[in-house]
């Protein structure tokens, strides 16, 4: 197993201008990239399900591949087929660094730098199977609750095969998904196959796991499309693949029952012992939440998925949950393009009981930065 770490100039400049920056973008974004590598600590879920992945036989002779986490958004979307107007390439829903280069979305772009490698080339043209993993850090703006972040983990493989000595099929992918339950689940998990759509693969399939007694999405893999191949400067009529990708928070918080992704983020001792793949959580205590609601108006270029993340600039992991209470245009009320918002912010910690005089000046800041950074008007 092969490990190839890919360092850009790109990167190594765009870093430096973050730290010149002083806008409260840069300043979000400087904090995402220092949040730990879940997936590479010792003594995380998350790291113990890569591991235990990385594990299975089949893929002992698989490279891991270690990407920047600043990439030009070409890579990201052009090279996977991501259409013009598919909403990941929108700046609400995507970290922009500069015009051109984000915070990276998916660890599917380890596909871009494998190709690069220069062994990788020499066992290609040698005719020899190549695969990878990539693993790691990736960030979407997201809604807050207990279930989403928008800085989380994601793991990425995928297997090439001259086809004159094999050929990918659906019998390969269902392989690979079982395998990756029994690894993460152990041998005994329910699992069953669903029919999906993927924009760089086709046919693909989605996973779905018993937990509990019910049956929940598990991961997803396809036959990566020949046009796909192709942009990578892979001949398709000669090479075939399969390819999978899934936040690894998902499968670690069904696999513990885990009722808070917080939770993988803590340092409370009770906690951390309990959050082995395969334990049942048993809450430590279920702290007393404080709820605030603010109103505003604002203009109805106004983002939703921006003001969470001012709300998680003030708030940090205090916060478990914002939820939309009110939204209504009244043009007599107050005017043209203008749009009422009311949201409830939940203040939970899952360590400790808050106490109100904590609270008030965070949702006092929120008050205050709201009218500052968005020109609202509190109702």
């Amino acid at each position: 197993m092969q490990n190839i770490v890919i360092s850009t100039e790109e990167e190594t400049r765009l870093k430096k201008e973050l730290e010149k920056r002083t806008d409260a973008e840069a300043a979000r974004i400087r904090r995402y990239l220092a949040m730990p590598d879940l997936a590479r600590s010792p003594g995380s879920p998350i790291n113990e399900m890569v591991r235990d992945i990385l594990a299975i036989p089949d893929f002992k002779n698989f490279d891991i591949i270690q990407t920047p986490e600043i990439v030009p958004a070409g890579i990201s979307f052009d090279l996977f087929d991501f259409p013009q107007n598919h909403p990941a390439r929108s700046k609400s829903d995507t970290y922009y660094v500069d015009d051109k280069n984000i915070l990276r979305t998916h660890t599917t772009v380890m596909w871009y730098y494998h190709m690069l490698d220069e062994s990788v080339k020499k066992r290609m043209a040698e005719c020899e199977p190549v695969g990878g993993f990539s693993f790691g850090k990736v960030y979407r703006k997201d809604e807050i609750d207990r279930r989403h972040m928008n800085v989380f983990h994601q793991i990425d493989g995928w297997y090439l095969a001259p086809k004159e000595k094999q050929v990918i099929g659906e019998a390969d992918l269902r392989k690979v998904l079982s395998d990756i339950a029994k690894a993460v689940f152990g041998p005994e998990v329910n699992y069953r196959f669903n029919p999906d759509t993927f924009p760089y693969t086709d046919p693909s399939l989605e996973m779905e796991i018993e937990m509990y007694g019910k049956w929940v999405e598990g991961n997803g893999c396809g036959v990566v499309k020949g046009s796909v191949l192709e942009k990578f400067g892979i001949d398709s009529s000669k090479w075939t693949g399969w390819a999978f990708g899934f936040g690894l928070e998902r499968l670690a918080i069904l696999s513990m029952d885990l009722p808070d992704i917080r939770l993988l983020w803590s340092d409370d001792d009770r906690v951390k012992k309990q959050l082995h793949l395969g334990q049942k959580f048993v809450e430590v205590s279920k702290f007393p939440p404080i709820t605030r609601d603010i109103s505003f108006i604002v203009n109805n270029s106004f983002i939703p998925n921006n003001y969470f993340d001012l709300i998680r600039d003030i708030g940090g992991d205090l916060v478990e949950q914002v939820e939309l209470l009110d939204k209504f245009e009244n043009e007599k009320k107050f005017g043209p393009g203008k749009v009422s918002y009311t949201y409830r912010v939940v203040y939970r910690s899952p360590e400790r009981t808050l106490k109100t005089e904590e609270v008030e000046p965070l949702q006092n800041k929120l008050y205050e930065q709201t009218k500052v950074q968005y020109d609202a008007q509190l109702r």
